[in-house]
């Protein structure tokens, strides 16, 4: 091969991989929000999920770009994983579109007097309209002629190519000989990153002779089998529901193509058969048309029924660490019916939901880095985590239980929100509040004994803890009052005396009512959490006495307990910005 055929096999090539770049960007740009709407709403059952993905997959054709946005869209929760079964399976099934377009047209028809229409046309829109629909749909009409300008120089290289040099007899050599040409195929796809590219190669060098259509058809499996690159880079760094999604897509092209492979035969059989009955039986680009789309079926035939199975079987092999913390340890609903029992699991999930809660705060409070993710994590695990306390707590028995258990149970899910608080200003604290540098000595060193301050008050807010202490807590939470009110002072005063930006005393103000938050609510999480330890006969102590500090602390939905003495109205005042949310 001379360096002028190798240079036009790489012209041509660079051609179709820009022109499915652009013709895809331009699509998904010009869909716009039905893109993403479609894949929300059309998917409410696995059929119209697989048909979704049929649709949309043949609208932007790349299968790479579906299932990318599927595997998002499962990472934010937009999508279950049932939900994006059917669409990883219709992306599938999709991209064989473009075999046939390539099959039906590229040989049949003058593609260079095709396709540059479609480029000048395509290229006038997006230079008028430019970045508007229309100047996407230019973009992908240029990059639809730009595609087939690509197929038009393979394909001529390959004519040349296949009148001197034929793999006929290369391939002749068994089994050993098809395993090569599937890591080919596979070796193309990973490079190129397109398994639609990597087909349209193999159609032009088959319609061209230079490779025989059982080799091609290898090289189709081996593309198969290197479109699985698209779901391990999408599951980077994903959720786990996110990863299971790609782990679909994954195990949907490794089972296709091993089987494909190992009924190779009987499928060339089938190939040939229906290119005879359609009368096509001397265009090997179109049987190879016909084998690619026969494998992806039968990829979806063996798929479809394991579906379920598949599911369930990823959900429990597939997990992070935020399912597992979102998922009950001690709410067994074999001790529900055991009011002793039953209570016991309560105090037991509140002491771990509270281990939880001060573990985000901490990390907030005193990492330099924060991982947002996991914070966000955290703060999902717990509500799901209080609505089960709520479930729990609903079924246990009323008849003939103490008025003094049964009025305990509200203070238990109090707890639980209000550790779900801690979490949520946890997390605006370190995303929405993040750290800024004060260059002033003095308000650095309050800003830092603040900080000491409001991790000194949550280890003290551990109630499990040998050294527990309602009296500790409550002189933990006037130290760390009197110093917010300080800080605030100091924030303030330099602001308007000019030693410290505006902007900046109003980001440090917005960030350290954060934290003022994070404190209160532990602190009521940890009284309230005491108290109803104390009305199922675990500790003894006064609400009142453990509270009765200088800043508000209680909230003003106190209910009347005839075990516990009410809370005065001073301990009920909030004010505006300690409000919980």
């Amino acid at each position: 091969m001379s360096i002028a055929a190798v240079l036009t096999f790489l012209g041509g090539i660079g051609l179709f991989l820009l022109g499915m770049r652009l013709m895809t960007e331009g699509l998904t740009t010009a869909t716009g929000d039905a893109l993403r709407n479609s894949l929300a709403t059309a998917t409410r059952s696995r059929g119209r999920a697989l048909a979704s993905g049929v649709l949309i997959t043949t609208l932007v054709q790349s299968s790479s770009a579906v299932i990318f946005t599927t595997v998002g869209f499962v990472n934010a929760g937009l999508l279950s994983l049932t939900q994006s079964v059917g669409v990883v399976y219709g992306a599938n099934l999709g991209t064989t579109l473009t075999s046939w377009v390539v099959a039906l047209l590229g040989f049949n028809v003058d593609l260079q007097a095709m396709s540059l229409p479609f480029v000048g046309i395509g290229m006038f829109m997006s230079v008028i309209y430019r970045s508007g629909r229309y100047g996407a749909i230019g973009q992908a009409l240029a990059g639809f002629g730009l595609f087939f300008l690509g197929v038009d120089v393979l394909k001529g290289a390959f004519d040349t190519l296949g009148q001197t040099v034929s793999l006929e007899d290369f391939a002749a050599h068994g089994i050993q000989s098809l395993l090569l040409f599937v890591l080919i195929g596979t070796i193309m796809t990973l490079f190129m990153q397109s398994s639609t590219a990597a087909m349209t190669v193999t159609l032009t060098a088959t319609a061209g002779g230079l490779i025989p259509l059982e080799a091609a058809a290898a090289i189709a499996i081996g593309a198969n089998m290197g479109t699985t690159s698209t779901g391990l880079f999408a599951s980077i760094g994903a959720t786990a529901p996110a990863k299971r999604a790609a782990f679909i897509h994954v195990l949907f092209s490794v089972v296709t193509a091993i089987v494909c492979f190992l009924l190779l035969s009987p499928l060339m059989w089938l190939v040939k058969a229906i290119a005879d009955l359609i009368g096509s039986q001397d265009q090997p680009a179109l049987m190879l048309a016909i084998f690619h789309t026969l494998m992806k079926l039968m990829g979806l035939a063996i798929m479809w029924p394991l579906t379920d199975t598949l599911v369930t079987w990823l959900e429990k092999f597939i997990k992070s660490e935020e399912e597992n913390d979102a998922r009950p340890q001690f709410l067994d609903r074999s001790v529900q019916t055991s009011v002793s029992l039953a209570m016991n699991a309560l105090e037991l999930e509140l002491h771990r939901m509270s281990r939880m809660a001060r573990r985000l705060a901490r990390e907030a409070i005193s990492a330099e880095e924060v991982n947002s993710r996991q914070l966000a994590g955290g703060h999902r695990a717990l509500e799901s985590l209080n609505v089960a306390l709520g479930e729990f707590a609903s079924g246990i028995p009323r008849q003939g239980v103490p008025s003094a258990i049964l009025n305990s149970l509200p203070d238990a899910q109090r707890v639980g929100q209000y550790l779900v608080n801690v979490a949520e200003h946890a997390l605006e604290m370190a995303v929405e509040h993040p750290s800024a540098q004060i260059a002033h000595p003095a308000l650095s060193q309050a800003r830092d004994q603040l900080l000491a301050h409001a991790v000194a008050l949550l280890d003290a807010a551990t109630v499990d803890s040998p050294d527990w202490s309602a009296d500790a807590l409550a002189e933990q939470r006037r130290e760390f009052e009197s110093g917010y009110q300080a800080f605030k002072r100091q924030l303030l005063h330099a602001g308007t005396a000019g030693d410290l930006a505006p902007k900046r005393m109003a980001e440090s103000l917005e960030r350290f009512s954060e934290l003022h938050r994070i404190v209160d609510q532990a602190a009521k999480a940890a009284i309230y959490l005491d108290r109803f330890m104390a009305q199922n006969g675990v500790v003894s102590v006064s609400l009142d006495d453990a509270l009765h500090v200088q800043a508000p602390s209680l909230e003003s939905d106190q209910e009347s307990n005839p075990e516990t003495p009410p809370v005065s109205e001073s301990e009920l005042r909030i004010e505006p910005e300690q409000a919980p949310r």
